[in-house]
């Protein structure tokens, strides 16, 4: 009877322990540990990436999350990746500035001339779309960077257009505006941007059809004849 009852106390026993097995709930670690240890290893991976790179890419291959604690933290990712794209754009454009304001001090220091003006010429340039370089030694040769050049010819300013030159580019300009600092860059540069365009970018011919006249140039070319002055040399420095 004792045995009987010694194997029955074993068998509940064992029943008793597959049924806590089975019933059993995980140890809890604290909040902090459990949400990282949740976080599938492919997830840290990413995670890495993102932080070398700043790469918001990175998220759109990740796997699947369906651990709660892993998509809080694929979406935490996302903003931080969005936060270190803002400041990557806000350093390039610091450094395109530090570089534009490098080349206009250049500028000012080469050819003496105050670095307000020189950032004139520098952006009209720009925004003209010609070579910085080549506008400043095209105002360098055209008129010394003087404001009230006035040639023989009636050309006027840095770049010494002709007022009839700037009405075909500006019907609404009149000569008395071409002694106006950004009136005369822009009108002079757009002049030659001009040229530069029907010439195919040829620099030389540009610059000798600024100096002499597209009609000139062109009859001289006709006639076999080259139409070089040395003008284009003192622009290009050669």
């Amino acid at each position: 009877m004792a045995v009987e009852r010694m194997g029955q106390d074993r068998r509940g026993m064992r029943n008793h322990t597959s049924t806590w097995q089975n019933e059993a709930v995980p140890v809890r670690w604290p909040l902090n540990y459990a949400r990282l240890a949740a976080v599938p290893l492919p997830v840290w991976a990413l995670v890495l990436i993102a932080t070398v790179f700043g790469t918001a890419g990175v998220l759109d291959v990740a796997p699947e999350m369906s651990n709660p604690a892993a998509v809080q933290l694929g979406s935490e990712l996302a903003v931080l990746t969005g936060e270190v794209r803002g400041l990557r754009s806000e350093l390039e454009l610091s450094g395109l500035e530090m570089e534009r304001l490098e080349q206009i001090q250049r500028y000012s220091s080469e050819f003496g001339i105050p670095a307000d003006r020189a950032m004139q010429v520098y952006d009209i340039a720009l925004a003209e779309d010609v070579n910085p370089e080549l506008a400043f030694n095209l105002v360098r040769v055209e008129s010394g960077f003087r404001r009230t050049a006035v040639s023989s010819a009636g050309a006027i300013g840095y770049t010494q257009i002709r007022p009839s030159t700037a009405r075909w580019l500006d019907a609404t300009v009149e000569a008395r505006d071409l002694f106006d600092t950004e009136i005369n860059l822009h009108l002079g540069f757009r002049y030659f941007r001009y040229l530069l365009d029907e010439y195919n970018g040829d620099t030389r011919l540009a610059l000798l059809a600024y100096n002499r006249g597209p009609g000139r140039v062109g009859d001289l070319l006709t006639l076999g004849i080259d139409p070089a002055n040395g003008y284009a040399k003192a622009v290009l420095g050669e």
